[in-house]
């Protein structure tokens, strides 16, 4: 964990008990103050540590009060007046708020009448019928409350995809010029790009493994050693265990095609090797046709593959496979019938298509968000700030008559610009399927994201078919409403959801928010067999937020989805056509 994001995670925690605690207004400042930090480029705790609190106050939301606890956390270690809201409400107020429905102020409340602290206090008082007779309760909440405990649980022990790779990427990056690594590469789920991850799996392919060990364990990062062996060591960095494996050279790419997975897909592939007389497993490929009991040693036989990834496959008749399809998806069948995807690239996405400013949630003026798609070589954004409707977070939706004024300050940046501008909006899908921006006014807008924010529990297929058939809306945004670890959002039949955006000409998004990552890989693949089009968009609400691309990227070729599938691939004139 970088010290940004921890420093971050303090303020965001402590906007959460300040809420908890019934304080007005605080808690935002708070969180913006977070979000500035976490997405800071320079080292925030080398600015405390240097230049103490002005220059912590030049970050933009982060004032002369959370400036000076900045400069306090850093300079020892905590901060006290947190350490006096943690005393008073001694909560575990990260795991309860996880629940779905539970927020800080519901944590505050169910502490004062019953005493809830953690998850199985939370669990014991939903079971015992007691959360329904606090006021402000019911029987209904309660039964929500005690239906997503489980979720909660399972969500602490994974960690969303946007915090795991930087990390994983980072130690890769700093054991690749250490003594002795000659391959290193990420492994298991997290080189899969799966939405969230156990741990970090590291591979190295080394003769010297005790010094690849040994360099590993001081990796700068680390915040504790689990345990350290002659071939393999694990240590936590923040709050994710990092587990590190060398190998032989010589058997680096079975042991990266073994440890990448998945289970499933090695299964699968196990017995097409042994449909010809061969065994497949960590340290190659080996012909076992002459050789009495293969079972009997893992290297048994001749061995014909292992040195490289590639050439495992190879052994079996079959081509490589992206690592993001290995699920036992129907991958398999399709490389033997020489029908595997032509995935899509990060290079091949030319603008965004969803993005927010300052007039509603964003941190930054409209033409701050387009010079910086510029910056970053987008061909093209658009600009779709929230209209209004339930469950916009703040009651920042922007009403219609200021969204035409809006309008014409994006058109004057648009002129102005390197990059094409389309107008546009975020409007909300009501539960009955209706679009929260009048007519008239969207059939102004180049570009309509129609997107649901409130009512996510229960099938929304009607609601969302509902608006991908409204002849304005162009994208369902965030179509399940999901928060990875947070909310499971709702239930969709994504076949027929896609078969009504594709009869409609309206896209189906994959956000690249790592907190959403939604529609998810298997929802794409559905999305794509049904022959709807993809888009691929940010939710940027400041220009460092383009970056995250690569996850909604990644996601969507968990789906399978090539380049014609995604919307946003297109040039300018093709994003037209297809918008018109």
């Amino acid at each position: 964990m970088s010290r940004n994001d921890e420093i971050a995670d303090r303020l965001e925690e402590f906007a959460d008990r300040l809420e908890a605690d019934g304080v007005e207004y605080k808690p935002r400042a708070y969180r913006r103050a977070a979000e500035n930090v976490r997405d800071s480029p320079a080292d925030v705790a080398g600015l405390a540590a240097d230049d103490g609190e002005a220059a912590i106050g030049e970050i933009e939301g982060v004032g002369d009060a959370i400036s000076a606890k900045i400069v306090e956390y850093v300079e020892t270690g905590e901060i006290e007046e947190l350490e006096a809201l943690r005393a008073e409400m001694p909560v575990d107020i990260g795991a309860l708020t996880r629940v779905e429905g539970v927020g800080p102020k519901t944590v505050g409340s169910l502490y004062e009448a019953l005493g809830v602290e953690t998850l199985d206090d939370l669990e014991a008082a939903a079971e015992a019928e007691e959360i329904r007779d606090v006021s402000g309760f019911g029987a209904k909440t309660e039964g929500n409350i005690l239906e997503n405990i489980e979720f909660a649980r399972e969500a602490t022990e994974r960690e969303l995809l946007g915090e795991a790779r930087p990390r994983g990427e980072g130690v890769v990056s700093y054991l690749d010029g250490q003594s002795g690594v000659e391959r290193i590469d990420l492994a298991g789920s997290l080189r899969r790009w799966k939405e969230t991850i156990g741990d970090v799996d590291v591979l190295v392919g080394s003769d010297d493994a005790e010094a690849v060990v040994a360099a590993f364990v001081d990796w700068p990062e680390a915040d504790a050693v689990i345990e350290a062996g002659d071939q393999k060591a694990s240590v936590r960095s923040g709050e994710v265990r990092v587990d590190l494996r060398v190998v032989d050279p010589a058997e680096f790419g079975s042991a990266l095609q073994y440890f990448t997975g998945s289970k499933d897909h090695n299964v699968k592939l196990r017995n097409v090797a042994i449909e010809a007389d061969l065994k497949m497993n960590e340290y190659g490929v080996f012909d076992v046709s002459d050789v009495d009991d293969p079972d009997a040693d893992q290297r048994a036989g001749e061995r014909v593959a292992g040195e490289t990834e590639a050439g495992m496959y190879e052994a079996l008749d079959l081509p490589w496979m992206p690592p993001e399809i290995r699920e036992n998806w129907g991958e398999i069948e399709a490389a033997q019938a020489g029908e595997l995807p032509d995935l899509v690239e990060p290079s091949a996405i030319r603008g965004d298509l969803h993005t927010h400013t300052g007039w509603s949630d964003g941190d930054h003026t409209v033409a701050e968000m387009v010079e910086g798609a510029a910056a970053f070589g987008h061909d093209y954004v658009a600009i779709t700030d929230h209209a209004t409707g339930p469950g916009m977070v703040g009651g920042v939706g922007v009403p219609d008559e200021e969204l035409r004024e809006q309008l014409e300050e994006v058109r004057a940046v648009a002129d102005e610009a390197d990059i094409e501008v389309f107008s546009g909006v975020e409007a909300n899908v009501g539960t009955d399927g209706s679009v929260s921006v009048a007519d008239d006014l969207l059939a102004e807008l180049d570009v309509v994201v129609a997107s649901p924010h409130a009512g996510l529990d229960g099938d929304g297929t009607d609601r969302l078919v509902a608006a991908a058939e409204h002849p304005e809306v162009d994208i369902i945004g965030h179509p399940t409403g999901r928060y990875i670890n947070q909310r499971s959002g709702l239930d969709v039949d994504v076949e027929r959801l896609a078969s009504a955006a594709a009869e409609s000409d309206t896209a189906l998004e994959v956000n690249s928010n790592p907190a959403r990552l939604d529609l998810g890989g298997g929802a794409v693949k559905a999305a794509v067999d049904s022959g709807a089009t993809i888009a691929v968009d940010t939710d940027a609400h400041r220009p460092e937020s383009y970056e995250l691309v690569r996850y909604g990227v990644h996601t969507a070729r968990r789906g399978w989805a090539q380049q014609t599938d995604v919307l946003n691939t297109r040039g300018v004139e093709g994003l037209r056509e297809f918008l018109e």
